[in-house]
């Protein structure tokens, strides 16, 4: 979709993402953005991904950071990002094995045949940063077989240029990783969601952090890291036409932000329970004493040791072809407060 000016001189934007919370305040209208009409495109990020790097197709879109980052390096793309983080999620959760493969820690993969859904996925690339920082197993140490988790076909939305002797291998269409495990083909999995045998009760699956949340806050403390899986990009084209409207966006995604984080606020301390959530207040404590009030933080400063952390992962993980600068991801003028 092409930008044009609408009748009243606006500059008329499509505006794609998944129906996050976060956003859904400039979907609905709630917070306009000073001289733009946006056309709201709400679609989950599996059909957003491979139009964003394939087709660049919306003119502000939901993007993958690890596809992102891989074609920064590259020299490719046609979107600039905002540093507006608009899904965070901690990863140990999704550290799956086979019952009775004698892998007990992620120190275990080394060696081993593992399944992913994406090679170049976000979720897979902190996951493997995570085996590799706190249990010193690399990449290049595991045979990986990619596809789809548990239901339909999954691919790679990029083609990637991988070094000799590294092995990433597609299963065939019509398998699922979940089966292949079952099965004793593969050890283990990458999940960014619960396989759905698991879901079922099937004990041939077990997760390798069963209190997942308790390590994923100690993984906190130690590192200040709240993943960043996805942010926003905007189409570098319009951006040169229009450099004010960069920050004018940002500003528009903060302000949904606080809009969400302040109805959740209040949700958690009305008198009714407004969610189907049981123990949503006990969650809520449990997240500001770990993260602090600032929880989903947008902005470069305060995340830049993170950004690092993951152009660091694409390069060592063979994704990136050279270590990409933090301060290359952004449009220059939202690199400081």
């Amino acid at each position: 979709m092409m930008s044009r000016a609408s009748t009243s001189g606006e500059l008329d934007l499509s505006f794609a993402t998944w129906d996050h919370d976060r956003v859904m305040a400039l979907h609905d209208g709630r917070v306009q953005v000073p001289g733009v009409k946006l056309e709201s495109v709400i679609q989950p990020t599996s059909k957003l991904f491979p139009l964003a790097v394939q087709k660049a197709e919306y003119d502000i879109t939901e993007m993958s950071i690890s596809s992102y980052i891989l074609q920064v390096a590259r020299g490719e793309g046609e979107y600039i990002a905002l540093p507006a983080f608009v899904s965070r999620a901690f990863r140990h959760a999704g550290f799956f094995a086979r019952a009775g493969s004698g892998i007990a820690s992620p120190a275990d993969f080394a060696g081993r045949k593992i399944g992913v859904p994406e090679y170049q996925m976000t979720a897979a690339l902190w996951m493997r940063g995570i085996l590799h920082d706190e249990y010193g197993v690399d990449a290049a140490d595991i045979h990986w077989r990619t596809g789809a988790l548990d239901a339909g076909v999954r691919r790679e939305r990029l083609e990637l240029d991988l070094p000799k002797g590294m092995l990433v291998e597609p299963i065939e269409d019509g398998q699922t990783l979940q089966q292949l495990l079952l099965d004793g083909e593969i050890d283990g999995l990458l999940a960014p969601k619960p396989p759905q045998n698991f879901l079922d009760g099937d004990s041939s699956l077990v997760r390798l952090f069963p209190d997942f949340e308790k390590a994923e806050q100690d993984y906190y403390g130690r590192t200040g890291f709240f993943p960043i899986m996805h942010l926003i990009g905007v189409k570098k084209s319009i951006c040169e036409e229009h450099p004010w409207l960069p920050r004018a966006l940002y500003e528009g995604l903060v302000e949904s932000r606080d809009i969400a984080l302040k109805r959740l606020r209040d949700v958690w301390l009305g008198n009714a329970n407004r969610l189907s959530l049981p123990w949503l207040g006990a969650n809520m404590e449990r997240t500001l004493a770990c993260l602090g009030p600032d929880y989903w933080s947008y902005g470069f400063e305060a995340n830049q040791a993170e950004l690092d952390a993951v152009c660091r992962y694409s390069v060592e993980q063979f994704l990136a072809p050279r270590r990409v600068s933090p301060r290359d991801l952004f449009y220059p003028t939202l690199l400081d407060s």
